[in-house]
C-alpha cells in the first residue's frame, strides 16, 4: 500500500488518482459509519440481556464480573486472584 508521502509534494495528484483517493476515503467512513451504528445497537441488546438477568433475580455486577474473568486466561486470573488475597490478609479481611 502506498503512502501519501511517497507522491512528491511538487507534484498535484492526477483527477483520476484524486477521484479515487476520494472514493476510497468516503467507503472508509460509511463502513465506519455502519460499523458504528452496528456497535450501537449490540451494546442497546447487551443492556437488554442485563436488564433481562436482573429481572429474573440475577446479580448485574456479577455477572459483569464474570464476564471479565472468562476474557481473562487462567494465569492472567490466578495471578489477579492471588494478588486480591493478599491485599485482602494485609486489611484484615480474610481470616
Amino acid at each position: 500500500m502506498s503512502d501519501a508521502n511517497d507522491i512528491p509534494n511538487d507534484q498535484p495528484l492526477s483527477d483520476a488518482a484524486a477521484g479515487f483517493a476520494k472514493e476510497q476515503l468516503q467507503s472508509f467512513i460509511e463502513r465506519i459509519e455502519r460499523l458504528e451504528e452496528e456497535k450501537k445497537t449490540v451494546a442497546e441488546d447487551i443492556k437488554d440481556v442485563f436488564a433481562e438477568a436482573k429481572g429474573t433475580g440475577f446479580d448485574v455486577n456479577a455477572l459483569k464480573e464474570i464476564l471479565k474473568l472468562r476474557r481473562q486466561d487462567a494465569d492472567q486470573r490466578a495471578e489477579h486472584e492471588a494478588i486480591v488475597d493478599l491485599y485482602m490478609q494485609a486489611l484484615g479481611m480474610l481470616s
